[in-house]
């Protein structure tokens, strides 16, 4: 039942720090999967095994970009079975100096792409008859920041706009679950905690911090996500819609 045998699945920024391991995770149940993103080399940097991988340039803050690379992916690999809503953008990170620039564009950047993707996917879903859409949130979409964890590193302090669009996602996430529903088009969410990039990692003292706080005492590894879309993405969750998939060793219990 977790099989994604010959699946055309499409991934939005799925050669990142996370969005990697989410795609070896589909490939390795049968997807065919297109990264959508705007470098290339980045894809092949990420892939040099490329069987069953696709990369086809997309800007998801650009509406007629993304139209184009769905209507590649249509013509290469078929209609798309899943979209799994991963990309986003972002600047600035001072929660009292932000400009409304830098807010507006943190906004669409997690939130406005994720629905300028879903409305653009819906007539390939309709076509086909079936879906699955997976969009990505936080945890700071759940709960709000410890601010004690970023004194000794501000700088790596989560911005408002960040939460205030993740927290988005999971709404709209529902939204469109129950819109979609009657068209047999599942929509659900995955809420990573506490995943930090490999350079984050560098500084000991922030991750002291992190996993103090994370019941199972540890931060999240890439790997630790894909699980929950290969389950999201296939048949075995094909009574699943709406739902927040918390991926976070704990840390929004508390």
């Amino acid at each position: 039942m977790f099989s994604l045998h010959e699946q055309v699945v499409m991934v939005t920024g799925g050669y990142g720090h996370l969005g990697k391991a989410v795609v070896l995770g589909l490939a390795a149940h049968g997807a065919k999967v297109m990264v959508l993103g705007r470098n290339e080399d980045s894809f092949a940097e990420a892939f040099p095994e490329l069987e069953n991988l696709h990369f086809q340039r997309c800007d998801v803050a650009n509406t007629e970009s993304v139209k184009e690379a769905y209507a590649q992916v249509r013509a290469q690999l078929g209609l798309p079975a899943v979209l799994v809503n991963n990309a986003f953008y972002s600047r600035g990170n001072q929660p009292d100096a932000l400009t409304d620039d830098e807010f507006a564009f943190g906004l669409d950047g997690s939130l406005g792409s994720a629905y300028r993707c879903i409305r653009e996917v819906l007539p390939y879903l309709r076509e086909r008859g079936a879906g699955k859409i997976i969009n990505v949130a936080s945890m700071y979409g759940v709960v709000a920041p410890d601010f004690a964890a970023y004194e000794a590193t501000p700088q790596f302090t989560n911005p408002p706009h960040y939460g205030a669009a993740k927290a988005g996602v999971i709404q709209l996430t529902k939204y469109f679950a129950s819109y979609l529903g009657p068209q047999n088009i599942q929509v659900n969410c995955v809420t990573p905690g506490a995943f930090p990039s490999p350079g984050v990692q560098q500084h000991p003292e922030f991750m002291q911090q992190l996993e103090q706080r994370i019941p199972l005492g540890r931060i999240g590894q890439p790997q630790d996500l894909a699980g929950a879309f290969v389950f999201l993405a296939s048949s075995a969750s094909d009574f699943v819609t709406g739902h927040n998939l918390v991926v976070d060793g704990g840390w929004t219990i508390r």
